[in-house]
């Protein structure tokens, strides 16, 4: 095939974002949190006078946000079989 996936991350909403974090990295899987602040309350945006709970649906998923490793050359062996609870 010519084309190729532009995959950089795949991010997942989860209930307990700093539980599931630990429990990821205890088996080994990395995450991150790449907007670790929500748009509306980024420096950029400081003229627009918007405060915390202005955007409270924005806040609730920025708050339960992480991404998983996803990358074009991931191959199975990359992939980590693991259970989480």
């Amino acid at each position: 095939s010519d084309r190729s996936t532009p995959w950089a991350q795949y991010s997942i909403r989860v209930k307990n974002r700093e539980e599931i974090q630990h429990k990821l990295k205890e088996a080994a899987i990395p995450t991150a949190v790449h907007y670790p602040i929500p748009l509306h309350l980024q420096e950029c945006f400081k003229y627009l006078r918007y405060k915390k709970g202005d955007f409270p649906n924005a806040e609730w998923v920025h708050e339960r946000e992480i991404s998983l490793p996803i990358y074009p050359k991931m191959t199975d062996d990359d992939v980590i079989d693991a259970e989480v609870e």
